[in-house]
């Protein structure tokens, strides 16, 4: 009897896949910035045309959120982002200072492992895929078992599109039987060059622990302060606006609302008006039991799952129209979930005295989880919001917008992108919403202004301009004589 081990089977199919990815980025970064440009122009337009048969298949088989919302996601990837790239110089001389006499010259990284995960799974793909063929590399992707095939579809897809507009083949690989140990493989490999990891805390901490150059993105917790100059009803749609979206799985949703004091009353009835629910304290216990698990992760088994299923899980009696379930909390720590990462239509509620209270509030709830990551401020009042910016340990500050699309930069225009990197304060190589600029190397070239003989006569010159401190006590003397 043949038995086949997965993980074996795993890491030599992922040497295989690193092997024709690296021959193929060897053929692609002899290409010119057009034939480049033509391939990721054929991979954007298969993704928008797939977009929707793609967003259902990721439905079906992960049942996070809504799949309505995952084809606005999977158009956002490929349109928006494509918008974004498409005249961007990434090959060859991309900049001259020809004061300075500097030249930049881009030089692509190699192989890009790229992570994916199973909350947005065919958008990430994509997103991905663009990024890093515009910017000269080929990307191999390790999907999410519980992702695997429509990542691999979407993979498909874009595979074919690249190969019809001139790819070299292998330039786009993927795992077909996706394990740790082959995850592992990949991230070790001594060809890829470059990890892009997106997804769960312990996947990104394994990626910079890997040896390997990683560009990684942790959890967000976005605390949504609502102070007392915001336009209320407007603030609170946009907060459940994104909350809801796709069920909440993006990580720059929202994950609390903290509010003043004096208009705590004003925003309950509007969050009501609006479709919230407001779980007594008996039910907000019950519910605590199913947002994270006995280990401290959060329970997959919410995610992304509709108000209803989470209702019927915790055996909640909850109005029908209801969009949101709302804790009030007063507390932060590991240990009360409400004050954690929740990607599904869960938010908790905090009150506090005034905006500075508020201010340290949402870098308490940061620095419990999500630091580095997103805040949002819905504000008029400018000196706040500048002292917000100020103050917060965070790679984004979303000012009026959806925190889901604002940080993804669909409301806002910040970098479009689906890996929202944390900073060095969240463990991230980059605060930036990662692009293709963060996927090349640039290499510079320095033409000489002086020569050492010009330096020295600096050095001389700067040594004639010293004044004795004797002479400068004098002259500090003769100045106080004066002016008595």
């Amino acid at each position: 009897m043949d038995i086949i081990d997965r993980d074996l089977q795993s890491i030599q199919e992922i040497r295989c896949i690193v092997r024709k990815a690296k021959e193929a980025q060897k053929k692609v970064r002899d290409m010119s910035q057009e034939e480049i440009d033509k391939i990721v122009k054929a991979m954007a337009d298969a993704s928008l045309e797939h977009g929707e048969r793609l967003a259902k298949l990721a439905w079906k088989e992960t049942g996070f959120g809504l799949w309505e919302d995952k084809i606005l996601k999977n158009m956002f990837a490929s349109k928006n982002v494509y918008e974004h790239i498409k005249d961007m110089k990434t090959v060859g001389i991309i900049n001259e200072d020809k004061k300075n006499k500097i030249v930049d010259v881009a030089t692509p990284v190699g192989v890009i492992a790229a992570l994916i995960p199973s909350t947005n799974p065919t958008s990430t793909t994509i997103f991905k895929a663009l990024v890093s063929i515009k910017a000269g590399n080929a990307v191999v992707f390790s999907p999410h078992p519980n992702a695997k095939n429509c990542i691999i579809e979407t993979a498909k897809v874009l595979v074919h599109a690249a190969s019809v507009a001139g790819a070299p083949e292998g330039l786009i690989g993927y795992s077909t039987t996706p394990t740790l140990e082959g995850t592992k493989e990949l991230m070790c490999h001594k060809d890829v060059s470059l990890i892009l990891a997106t997804g769960g805390e312990a996947m990104v901490k394994a990626a910079y622990s890997s040896g390997t150059p990683a560009i990684g993105v942790g959890p967000g917790n976005g605390p949504a302060f609502i102070e007392k100059s915001a336009d209320i009803p407007l603030s609170v749609k946009r907060i459940l606006d994104s909350k809801t979206f796709d069920n909440g799985v993006i990580c720059a949703s929202e994950q609390s609302i903290v509010v003043e004091r004096s208009i705590k009353e004003e925003v309950i009835s509007e969050l009501k008006k609006q479709g919230a629910y407001f779980l007594s304290e008996e039910e907000s216990e019950r519910l605590s039991q199913f947002i994270l698990r006995a280990n401290g992760t959060m329970n997959p088994k919410i995610v992304g799952k509709s108000v209803k299923k989470i209702a019927y899980m915790a055996k909640l009696d909850i109005p029908d129209d209801t969009r949101v379930l709302i804790s009030e909390q007063f507390t932060v720590s590991r240990d009360n979930p409400y004050s954690r990462e929740k990607l599904a239509p869960i938010l908790a509620f905090y009150c506090e005295d005034d905006w500075e209270k508020g201010c340290e509030r949402c870098i308490e709830l940061l620095r419990n989880e999500g630091i580095g990551h997103t805040l949002i401020i819905h504000s008029q009042n400018e000196d706040i919001i500048k002292e917000f910016a100020l103050k917060k340990p965070v790679s984004r500050i979303l000012v009026n917008t959806p925190g889901a699309i604002g940080g993804i930069g669909a409301s806002t225009n910040l970098v479009p992108s689906l890996t929202l990197g944390c900073g060095a304060v969240g463990g991230s190589a980059t605060s930036d919403n990662v692009g293709p600029m963060n996927l090349i190397n640039i290499r510079r070239m320095a033409y000489g202004t002086r020569e050492i003989e010009d330096l020295r006569n600096n050095e001389s010159n700067q040594k004639k301009l010293e004044i004795p401190d004797e002479l400068m006590e004098l002259i500090i003397n003769r100045v106080i004589e004066k002016l008595k």
